[in-house]
């Protein structure tokens, strides 16, 4: 039997069942993609690390590990046809493991920042690392970017599915409740990278999850992103303090340089924001008003032609332009990630929601079910 004949069978057995699993596997079907997966080492601890390569029928890829459900690559053509790899990251796991701003993972339990590392829900008050100045951060000292998580291999009709699921046990890292999450991405042949979150807790918590991929649609060496045009669907935004938490006021972003209600490059008026080091690190407040899946933004680099559409069903997208980012971080092919070297889209509820009542509740109860998509398709003009 050739192995072409043999990848074949499998594959048509696998798809039947509809999932897979073991190691080196793979997952095809006609006009649906595939998905791979090997093994890409292991932690500090001593825990295993997969990697998993999701191929569209439309010439995209992307890959996603099982550590932090982190895309480590987002290969996708520019107006040519040349792919190249528009996410920041590393070749290698260990990269990753020598810490870094977390590129491409999920953040949680709670995304963003919490005032001062406490809340108090229901009257008692609940104390969290302060990992990020006199606050708390993206879920705090390991948060959902540090842990491995299960995974599962699915074919689906709209493409290839990884599934990744984690249980947040009752008090880790400061959080009430057992945290049941599942993260599903889809990529599909209209090049698209579906992204479906859901959780389910016992007792009542704070939720907020998102991803923390950053982009450069001009690819891997490109530089940096201020000559990106930029469109955000946000007529509003949460003005915060010094230290990026929100004092509650919800302002117009008219007359201001966060007024992206039009497409304009990020360089325009960067270097009006106060702020050390300068650029955008900001909340907007979606006219869609989380309701539905609807278009928050829209990314456009010029010499690549390469675009970005983002959907999603928040109320809020914070954008971030690497302002930290110092040419310290020797990333994919050796390339110095410096300031200003990729964006960030993150799709979320506002941060510090637990401690201001006139936001958008990121309260899970018991009973209910924590629910949120986002859509990052990829196109060129």
């Amino acid at each position: 039997m050739t192995r072409s004949v043999y990848f074949a069978l499998v594959a048509l057995t696998l798809y039947a069942s509809g999932t897979v699993t073991p190691a080196n596997a793979a997952v095809q079907s006609q006009g649906k993609g595939s998905i791979e997966m090997k093994p890409f080492g292991k932690t500090k601890d001593g825990e295993s690390v997969e990697l998993y390569t999701l191929r569209n029928d439309s010439g995209m890829t992307v890959q996603i590990m099982t550590l932090g459900g982190i895309v480590t690559s987002i290969l996708t053509p520019d107006r040519d046809g040349k792919l190249d790899d528009v996410t920041l990251g590393f070749d290698t796991l260990e990269g990753y493991l020598a810490g870094h701003p977390y590129f491409g993972c999920i953040t949680g339990r709670v995304a963003n920042r919490i005032a001062g590392g406490r809340f108090v829900l229901d009257g008692k008050e609940y104390r969290l690392a302060t990992n990020n100045g006199p606050n708390h951060i993206h879920g705090g000292l390991k948060g959902f970017d540090k842990l491995v998580w299960k995974a599962e291999a699915r074919q689906t009709d709209q493409g290839p599915q990884l599934i990744l699921r984690y249980t947040s046990k009752d008090g880790e890292e400061g959080y009430p409740g057992n945290l049941n999450c599942t993260v599903k991405y889809t990529l599909t042949n209209r090049n698209e990278l579906k992204i479906e979150y859901e959780a389910t807790t016992d007792k009542p918590t704070p939720v907020n999850l998102t991803n923390h991929a950053y982009f450069n649609l001009g690819g891997k060496a490109a530089g940096n992103v201020l000559d990106h045009e930029i469109q955000i669907f946000a007529d509003r935004y949460t003005p915060t303090d010094a230290t990026l938490i929100p004092t509650g006021e919800i302002k117009s972003v008219e007359g201001t340089p966060l007024d992206f209600r039009k497409p304009r490059k990020i360089g325009e008026r960067i270097a009006e924001i106060k702020a050390d080091p300068v650029g955008y690190d900001h909340n907007f407040v979606l006219n869609s008003g989380g309701k539905e899946l609807a278009l928050a933004v829209k990314v456009y680099e010029p010499k690549s032609g390469r675009t970005l559409e983002m959907y999603t069903t928040e109320p809020g997208v914070q954008f971030y332009t690497g302002n930290f980012l110092d040419g310290s971080i020797k990333g994919k092919n050796g390339v110095a990630y410096g300031k200003h070297h990729g964006l960030c889209l993150e799709a979320q509820h506002f941060p510090d929601a637990v401690n201001k009542p006139n936001f958008p509740s990121v309260v899970l109860r018991p009973g209910e079910t924590y629910r949120q998509t986002t859509i990052y398709k990829f196109g060129v003009r």
